[in-house]
């Protein structure tokens, strides 16, 4: 077993969320394809990258420890639609002028997966705890009141993704062979979506000529590239030193969204993220206590 390196550690986490904080840019890129085909070429692409990838780096076993406990191939088909989802929520709000829902989803996500734990899994909240989900809520009630409806794009994505973590931790498989399984499981319906949409912008062959032809056959790289780095960060780092860089991407989402992209910060959006990040803060301290008493 390699001994862990936590320099290495940082700089392979730091790039993957960088990675996923600049995501935007990537996706505005495609801006002129629909959300929904863009995901399709990521499952199309991410599928046979995550082959060559399992290729060269070697997981022994993967496919028979699959196989012998089929019902692991059942949660990765289950997880593999909840993160097409994602995928296509997130693709879509980038793209329509919703950022800041996306980042405020993904800055909700750690605590939604508290409550899950709470709710799902029989574990015990400390109060610090509780006083961030609370806060979390109470930021969520904010907008709810002061805009009248909830911020669903920004839940969706808390909650695809929080359910997609819970999925994958009660199918305990590596993230590369999972990615794998999951988009080749999804590779009928991509495929059968393309069939059925022949006049689609991929679907032309002097599509491929263009700059968004290899803009989207980069959709592959995007997906796997801060996946494996995340992926090797963590055997490098102790978990919670990586949950606090999870921060740094709906971060740079937020600054993206504001300063680039001018969406307007309105009040009410502020104090919503206020009460995020408070929760995000009382979360935090409440993981530091238990770090320094272990």
């Amino acid at each position: 077993m390699s001994t862990a390196n936590p320099r290495r550690g940082y700089a392979l986490g730091l790039t993957a969320y960088v990675i996923w904080g600049l995501f935007p840019l990537y996706f505005k890129a495609l801006e002129q394809i629909p959300a929904l085909e863009i995901v399709v070429h990521r499952v199309l692409w991410s599928a046979m990258g995550a082959v060559l990838l399992l290729l060269v780096w070697k997981h022994p076993g993967w496919w028979r420890e699959l196989r012998a406990h089929p019902r692991r191939l059942a949660m990765l088909a289950l997880s593999g639609l909840l993160i097409a989802c994602n995928w296509l929520i997130y693709v879509w709000a980038v793209n329509n002028g919703h950022m800041l829902e996306a980042s405020l989803g993904y800055y909700i996500n750690p605590l939604v997966n508290v409550l899950l734990g709470l709710l799902l899994l029989g574990e015990r909240l400390r109060r610090l705890q509780w006083l961030a989900v609370a806060l979390a809520a109470s930021g969520v009630a904010q907008q709810v009141w002061q805009l009248g409806s909830l911020p669903w794009v920004s839940l969706l994505l808390a909650l695809s993704f929080a359910f997609y973590g819970l999925i994958r931790k009660q199918a305990p498989v590596a993230a590369l062979p999972g990615l794998a399984v999951e988009t080749w499981m999804l590779l009928p319906v991509a495929l059968g979506w393309l069939w059925l949409n022949p006049t689609a912008a991929s679907s032309q062959a002097d599509f491929w000529d263009s700059s968004q032809g290899w803009w989207l056959a980069m959709a592959g790289p995007v997906t796997l590239i801060p996946l494996i780095c995340f992926n090797a960060a963590a055997r490098h780092l102790p978990y919670a030193t990586l949950g606090f860089l999870q921060y740094l991407a709906p971060t740079l989402v937020l600054l993206l969204a504001v300063f680039l992209y001018d969406e307007p910060l309105a009040p009410a959006n502020l104090l919503a993220f206020a009460c995020i990040w408070a929760a995000l803060l009382v979360y935090s301290l409440d993981i530091w206590r238990v770090l320094r008493r272990s």
